[in-house]
């Protein structure tokens, strides 16, 4: 992930520009600002943005866009919802960009693999288990958290692949031998950070959760 400047030609990163920018846009209208108001909800959303900088930060790669890290995607919908989700993200890539860990040009490209679809994905998989699944509270944690941030990075590694592959950055048997296999390995740390992140802060802290209600997992 991360995809420097020079991988994709210049219509694919103005149409992905195109298309971040509108769900930015979509993100900033519809987000529950409200919620940050109350407690210290913004100190949290704000202290998750820079824990997430640091974790961008640390990568591992042999070459261009074939790098890998732990994206913590799934912990950060499951506390504050997709919306701020997103945009706390994009000011996360913002800062990696800075840093010098990709390019301004491939900066949309960028946000859609490892923002917006992460975290369509794991607001998808949350609604699946709430809505699907019986009301207990391990099911909540094991399946949106754990389960779930693993299915996030494996989706993600295969929609990466699938660009370079498509843009014929890479050839199939690169991805598939140098790329793809990695991505269980790392759906398996990505598992237990977010797994473990959720589970410490239903427990001490649940208020903090915005998917986790209470009334359905506690009451009984």
């Amino acid at each position: 992930m991360n995809f420097p400047d020079a991988l994709f030609t210049f219509p694919w990163s103005v149409a992905a520009w195109a298309l971040l920018g509108a769900l930015i846009l979509a993100s900033a209208w519809s987000a529950p600002w409200r919620r940050l108001a109350e407690d210290d909800q913004l100190n949290v959303w704000a202290g998750a943005i820079v824990v997430l900088m640091l974790l961008w930060s640390m990568k591992a790669g042999v070459k261009p866009g074939l790098n890998l890290h732990l994206l913590g995607v799934t912990a950060l919908t499951l506390m504050f919802g997709w919306q701020l989700a997103v945009l706390g993200l994009c000011v996360v890539l913002a800062a990696v960009t800075v840093n010098g860990g990709a390019g301004w040009q491939s900066y949309g490209l960028n946000g859609l693999v490892m923002v917006v679809f992460p975290v369509l994905v794991s607001q998808a998989l949350m609604r699946l288990v709430t809505r699907r699944l019986p009301a207990n509270l391990f099911v909540y944690v094991f399946c949106a958290a754990f389960l779930g941030a693993a299915l996030v990075t494996a989706a993600t590694g295969v929609l990466a692949a699938l660009l370079l592959w498509t843009a014929d950055v890479y050839g199939a048997e690169t991805l598939l031998g140098e790329f793809l296999p990695y991505f269980l390995l790392l759906g398996f740390a990505e598992a237990w950070l977010n797994g473990a992140a959720i589970t410490l802060m239903v427990v001490y802290r649940p208020h903090l959760v915005g998917s986790f209600d209470e009334r359905r997992y506690l009451s009984k």
